[in-house]
């Protein structure tokens, strides 16, 4: 009886956490084709607003999955505020001809939270097209790095990063972080005020781990890429160790 109720109690936990996972691969898997569909329709274009383009993708959300909630603000941002962090609220631009833009969005799906970030050109600049092509490039090195070391800290990760960026002749943006928690909504509820939900310099703590619930850490990998003399930057993100 007490070996067949341990048995019982694993196959429940697995259960419980592939539930989880599939729900967060199917929350991605919805927000990589709603920004399809934003390339589709071509609603990131020169002579649009920032704010204006923000509400038409929150608007397909809705259309294409019945998505009314984001567990972040929702950002678009081009040219000079594309330099800038998350945390800013940078003022309502129109877009150029020849900018360089990106969006993140959090859209909410089942309960389960997606983290996207996709960045784009307008026009043919040859530095802000090779930004756009590294970010996914240092995004896929970061998470190589991650598989190929099991005992990662955010820390870890976060040196990782930064050094990929400046091999590349860019540098990290954003507020200091690389990526954090995800999960049921909303992942605040996973210590989202300590340093150990983050992908960060201070968080010495084994990225592979559980939370306080015992459930099993995911992680978004963002990638916020700057160019030196400080004219424009890109954005890139998704989940890190699931995909």
């Amino acid at each position: 009886m007490r070996s067949g109720a341990k048995a019982w109690v694993y196959v429940e936990t697995a259960t419980a956490e592939d539930f989880r996972v599939r729900q967060l691969l199917d929350a991605q898997a919805n927000a990589v084709a709603l920004f399809d569909e934003v390339v589709a329709r071509k609603l990131i274009a020169a002579g649009e607003s920032e704010r204006a383009i923000s509400d038409r993708i929150r608007d397909l959300a809705n259309e294409m999955f019945g998505t009314t909630r984001h567990w972040h603000k929702r950002i678009v941002r081009s040219g000079p505020n594309t330099l800038l962090p998350y945390d800013d609220n940078t003022p309502d631009r129109i877009l150029r001809h020849d900018d360089i833009a990106f969006a993140d969005f959090g859209p909410i799906f089942a309960d389960f939270e997606a983290d996207l970030g996709r960045t784009y050109v307008l026009g043919d600049d040859p530095a802000k097209h090779r930004l756009a092509a590294d970010l996914p490039r240092i995004f896929e090195a970061g998470r190589r790095h991650f598989a190929d070391h099991p005992a990662i800290t955010g820390a870890d990760l976060h040196a990782e990063i930064d050094a990929l960026a400046r091999a590349a002749g860019w540098q990290l943006g954003g507020t200091g972080f690389a990526g954090h928690l995800v999960g049921e909504f909303p992942h605040e509820v996973m210590d989202a005020d300590k340093i150990q939900s983050y992908i960060a310099p201070g968080n010495t703590t084994p990225m592979r781990g559980t939370d306080r619930a015992g459930r099993v850490c995911h992680w978004i990998l963002e990638i916020h890429l700057v160019d030196p003399a400080g004219e424009f930057g890109g954005f890139y993100e998704q989940l890190l160790d699931l995909g």
